[in-house]
């Protein structure tokens, strides 16, 4: 009556020993101790390479001139590896030589004039109007 009404009837020392002994055979029942271990012959297996960073994987293999000289001249600027530019886009600053030396002996060449950069300030805030054409007002 005690298992309808929801209460459960206290265990006895006996029965939970009998519980405690089955729910053990069945876990030995589904439990095996493996020792052998082998590779599944039907599941290929992939390999994972060497960090290359890493340096305990290096230290056994020894360093290949040709191969250190290709990666540094791979890091070189394309100045230094090429003598002419290679890309359209190398053309612009190839030659970053100046074309006039820096030290300058005519001293009209470094004066700069007084009150210039006033004018041009005053001239530069002008406001340009234009129509939906694009031509001036």
């Amino acid at each position: 009556m005690a298992a309808r009404s929801g209460e459960k009837e206290a265990l006895d020392a006996v029965r939970q020993n009998q519980l405690l002994c089955e729910r053990v055979r069945k876990e030995l029942r589904c439990q095996r101790l493996h020792t052998q271990y082998s590779l599944n012959p039907l599941h290929p297996v992939h390999t994972i390479t060497k960090k290359p960073m890493s340096w305990h994987d290096n230290t056994e293999e020894p360093a290949d001139a040709k191969f250190l000289n290709l990666i540094h001249h791979a890091a070189l600027e394309p100045t230094k590896k090429y003598s002419e530019p290679q890309t359209e886009s190398q053309e612009i600053g190839w030659n970053t030589t100046p074309l006039v030396s820096k030290v300058l002996k005519d001293s009209t060449l470094r004066r700069i004039r007084r009150g210039s950069a006033h004018r041009t300030e005053r001239y530069s805030c002008k406001k340009i109007i234009c129509d939906k054409h694009g031509k001036q007002e």
